[in-house]
């Protein structure tokens, strides 16, 4: 009998067999979606999940059944127990605890995050479920993203959570079981910060290192190796990656493995677990991830220096705007060490820029056409946002410019008719108004 071809008896699930036991040992799901972790990124985000395939397509199928059937056996029922007889690792009940689709979505991240990973359904339902688990009385925070002290001041109110800033003095502010959460690169601006000195200090005080990596994933940062415990992202941003789904993500140290059950119970009751849709379209995401963000980040740090040089020459775009801000820009952290060590494949696709009239931020996006005005960041898309459309906390004069995958000329060309269209703008109110 050729290859591929069927004599009608049922299929041998070799592929699943084989990656599920080794010398006769059966392995875990964590281990079995770990196990590429010595090749690429991109082979890791195209195949950690192969051993979950219990069917010959090659595309993962979309599942959108909310409950599974039990075994018709009723000597095989066990409580919280539903084996799938065609692949035990792709096992489910009800999809508030599992699914097909977003535990795909959860192997290939366990494999590039470089720990257990578990899904959510917004990058905030994230945080929250890490704040619960962990249940800190106080937490060190900067700035970053508002959305996070958000869910603090929620917590706040049901607990007494307080908040004390980054730069606080950890040994006499922060005691064991706390929470110190560091946002790098940091929303909106794209600056970075220095885990490695965070987690030092956290470490003196008994402290867990939260970090929120999301305008960083990989290939751009490993947060596990510069002391992080757990990490967050909101998936919607560069795991989605096509502005077309919410997510979230936690990923643990492989030493706190142990957290994942109480963290995936947790999600259980608190109802914050990820559509099938979503996991199914973040898989169909992560398989491009490594070639988008390079090319993402690479194309960002040529605007960003052709912007930082056009600000200081004088004329033209220095007139309008005041300065740029992104991580590629930290010559004295670069010089020190810690920035090249903490981020060697590239700096991020978000930076922002400081107009000097908050009118000018106003007006800026609406003469621009390859940036779309808009808020979040990740896609394929270039999108620009008035920021302070939708943070009240933000200096009124900031653009956030989140970079996709257009080109850097284009995109360059873009900026240089919107400032001139603007320059124009300006000179006819002038003289319109004289």
């Amino acid at each position: 009998m050729a290859d591929g071809e069927s004599n009608g008896a049922p299929a041998k699930l070799e592929l699943v067999d084989g990656a599920a036991h080794e010398e006769g040992k059966p392995k875990t799901a964590t281990e079995l979606a770990s196990r590429l972790q010595h090749l690429s990124l991109s082979a890791q985000t195209i195949h950690a999940d192969d051993f979950l395939n219990s069917h010959q397509s090659v595309a993962p199928p979309m599942h959108v059944s909310t409950t599974f059937r039990y075994s018709r056996n009723p000597d095989e029922l066990q409580r919280w127990v539903n084996t799938n007889p065609a692949n035990q690792y792709d096992s489910h009940m009800y999809s508030r605890d599992s699914a097909p689709n977003s535990t795909r979505f959860e192997a290939v991240l366990t494999s590039i995050l470089e720990g257990p990973s578990l899904s959510y359904s917004s990058g905030l339902s994230a945080f929250h479920a890490l704040l619960v688990h962990l249940n800190p009385k106080r937490v060190a925070i900067g700035d970053g993203y508002h959305g996070c002290h958000g869910v603090i001041a929620l917590l706040s109110k049901l607990t007494g959570l307080t908040t004390v800033p980054l730069t606080a003095d950890f040994e006499t502010e922060l005691q064991p079981g706390d929470v110190v959460h560091v946002e790098t690169p940091l929303n909106p601006t794209g600056e970075a910060r220095d885990l490695a000195s965070f987690a030092e200090r956290a470490r003196k005080v008994g402290a867990w290192l939260s970090v929120d990596a999301t305008f960083a994933p990989p290939p751009l940062m490993r947060p596990f190796e510069f002391g992080a415990d757990i990490v967050m992202h909101s998936g919607t941003k560069y795991f989605g990656g096509h502005s077309d789904m919410l997510a979230g993500v936690l990923a643990v140290h492989p030493k706190h493995a142990d957290w994942i059950g109480g963290l995936r119970a947790e999600r259980l009751v608190l109802g914050s677990v990820m559509g099938s849709f979503e996991g199914w379209l973040g898989v169909r995401s992560l398989r491009t991830l490594e070639v988008r963000v390079r090319k993402q980040s690479r194309d960002a740090e040529e605007l960003v220096r052709w912007l930082a040089a056009e600000a200081a020459e004088g004329g033209g775009v220095s007139d309008l705007v005041l300065k740029v801000m992104h991580a590629s820009l930290q010559k004295e952290d670069w010089e020190q060490g810690w920035l090249k060590k903490q981020m060697p494949n590239g700096f991020g696709p978000v930076f922002a820029v400081y107009m000097k009239d908050e009118d000018d931020a106003r007006r800026l996006p609406s003469k621009l056409e390859l940036f779309h005005h808009a808020t979040s960041l990740g896609g394929v898309e270039s999108l620009v946002e008035w920021r302070a459309m939708t943070d009240a906390t933000v200096d009124r004069r900031l653009l956030r410019f989140s970079i996709g995958l257009e080109g850097f000329e284009d995109l360059r060309d873009d900026l240089v008719k919107g400032f001139k269209a603007l320059q124009n703008e300006k000179k006819s109110k002038g003289n319109n108004g004289a």
